[in-house]
Parts: structure tokens; sequence; C-alpha cells
């Protein structure tokens, strides 16, 4: 990378004229109300390993009563900005698919299409011995049938942290009662990938499959910490392609990075799509309409702080570049503004 801060402007030329994969982590999801593990500003954080989990029923026993709230408040989180916005890109053709270390199905319900979830996914239950699945719906049902209350009990949903695994916080965990499979007495699991787990070959084939196709790799919201999302770093870079990074702080990849963006995802793909989608999409008024809407409601769908919050944050990534800069970016992100 240059010695140099690079700029939002740095990253977009980067990009055009480019097929991108994009790798994401939990930083693209806190604008929805889901912290991360490591951002700057995340709190303590241990979450449950895989040994831990399938070695003492005690340890099941706190993780269920724990995700029998933390599911629900994460089925109940909307996509933001950041998500739409690559949605948009992937309509456009300029994303050709998103690898996501989250489990939240956020990109899912944003409307992208080609979606690689690496570790799994909060709204599913597998059985560890037989290999049936269940949904968490489904498993919700039976475990309000023996634990009537506990929800009421634990407190209201909007009050409670929730981690990025759908864990959380509940005090009361030693009355919770949970179940094991319905067909062979197995453990059951989220299915999701734990700490000291694996990541399934199939869904690591798929991601290297997203990455092959494409002409550049951006990592929006991940540290790159864990090996299962430097990996596709590192192979982006042995095979010659860009690579871009946002982030608040410093990330495991930085010095494989073409470019480094320090900053928060919804601002940053948001101008980055406000830009590459009409670019793509000149002539399709129907199109370029469709955007600003979904661009709006993302916004709307926050408090009247968090909107604040997210003008401050566009305004903050768009002065890192020069005067000029600036000036094109407001006139080309007008579009945005105005859906607001």
């Amino acid at each position: 990378m240059s010695a140099a801060e690079p700029t939002v402007c740095d990253l977009l030329r980067l990009l055009m004229g480019r097929r991108v994969a994009v790798l994401t982590g939990a930083g693209i999801s806190t604008d929805s109300g889901i912290p991360d593990y490591r951002g700057p500003d995340s709190p303590p954080s241990n979450p449950m390993t895989i040994t831990q989990f399938t070695g003492d029923p005690a340890f099941r026993q706190r993780y269920w009563a724990r995700n029998h709230i933390g599911w629900r408040h994460m089925a109940d989180t909307a996509p933001n900005l950041g998500h739409v916005a690559l949605a948009a890109l992937e309509e456009a053709g300029v994303v050709n698919g998103v690898i996501t270390q989250n489990v939240d199905l956020l990109h899912t319900k944003a409307g992208s299409r080609r979606v690689v979830d690496l570790h799994g996914s909060y709204a599913t239950v597998v059985c560890l011995s037989c290999g049936k699945s269940v949904s968490r719906a489904q498993l919700a049902e039976r475990l309000e049938e023996l634990n009537p209350g506990f929800i009421e009990r634990a407190g209201r949903l909007g009050g409670i942290a929730v981690a990025p695994d759908a864990d959380a916080v509940v005090s009361d965990t030693a009355s919770f009662r949970f179940v094991d499979c319905r067909h062979c007495g197995g453990i059951l699991k989220p299915d999701i990938v734990y700490f000291g787990e694996s990541v399934p070959k199939d869904r690591v084939a798929q991601a290297y499959s997203v990455l092959d196709e494409a002409d550049a790799l951006l990592v929006a919201g991940s540290s790159l910490t864990v090996y299962s999302g430097f990996r596709f770093v590192r192979h982006a870079a042995a095979r010659g392609i860009p690579v871009g990074i946002v982030n608040r702080g410093t990330t495991r990849g930085d010095e494989l990075a073409t470019v480094k963006i320090d900053g928060g995802c919804s601002a940053v793909l948001a101008l980055l799509a406000s830009e590459l989608v009409p670019a793509v999409q000149r002539g399709s008024t129907e199109k370029s309409r469709s955007w600003d809407r979904r661009m709006g409601r993302a916004v709307q769908r926050g408090s009247t702080e968090e909107r604040r919050s997210w003008d401050r944050r566009m305004g903050r990534a768009v002065q890192r570049g020069s005067t000029e800069e600036r000036r094109s970016w407001d006139r080309r992100i007008s579009p945005a503004n105005s859906a607001r």
C-alpha cells in the first residue's frame, strides 16, 4: 500500500471495471444492531468452543438458554445500507458473489443471491449423530413447551445484548431445559461453525469458486483474525488480483491489501454503490429508482440518531479525499441523498 492514507476514491478506482468477490465479517452487521467480536469498541467476549459444547451438558444448557432469546433478536434484525449496497452491486453485475463469515442471513434478506454462508446459519439446527436438520423456529416450539414464561422472565428482547452467533446475555440459565434429537437422541447443535471447528469442505470450495471468477476481492468488516477468512485474501494475493479492505481498525490482511480504508462499512459501501450501480445501469430508469428506494428504506429503518450517525459517517468518508474528489462525490451521490 502507498504511504498516503487511501481514500474512498482510491477504492472506487480499484474496483471500477472489475468483477468483485466480496468477503464480509461481523463489522458489516454492527449497523444492524449486532455487535462484532473484535472491533475497537466491542465488549469482551468469550464464544463457546465446540469442545465445550459437545463435552459438557451444562455448557449446552447455558447455550440453548441464551440462544432461545438471541435467535429471535437475530431473526428480527434488518439489513443495513452496507448489505443493501452489496445486493445492488450484485444485481448490477459488479459483485459476482458474497462470502460471509456471518450467520445472520442479512445478505440474503437484503437481496443478494449468490451468498456462501461460510460459518453456517443461525436459522438451522442439526443433529451431530444422525445428521437430520430442523429449523430453529421448530426447535423453539419444543423449547417453549418445556420452558413456559422463560422469555418473559429474561426480559424484553430489545434490552438484551446479542452476539454475532445469536448468543444472548441471559442471567437465568440454570433452570432451562433443553432437548436432544427427536429421531435418535443425539446432540442438537446450531448449524454454525464453532470456534475450534473446521468449515465444511464444500463451503470452502464454493467460496474459492466465487473468488476464482473475480478480478478483485473486497473485504468488508472483517479483522481476518481467523484463518477461515484470511485464506481468501492470501489466495487473491497469490493470484495477483487486487484486494480492497474496509474495516474499523487493523486487519491481518493489511499488508496484502492494495487499498485499505479504516472505517465503517455502511457509508463506504453505499458510496461505492451510488457510483458503480448508476455507471452500470445508465439508461435503466426503473433500476435507478429501485436503488434509490432500497437505500431510502435501509436508512429509514434506523432511529433518528442512527440516521444522523449515517450522515456524519458519509461526510467523513467523503472528506478523506481531495476537494475536487469531494465535489465529484457530492454530484454523483445526489440520488442516494434524495432517497433519505
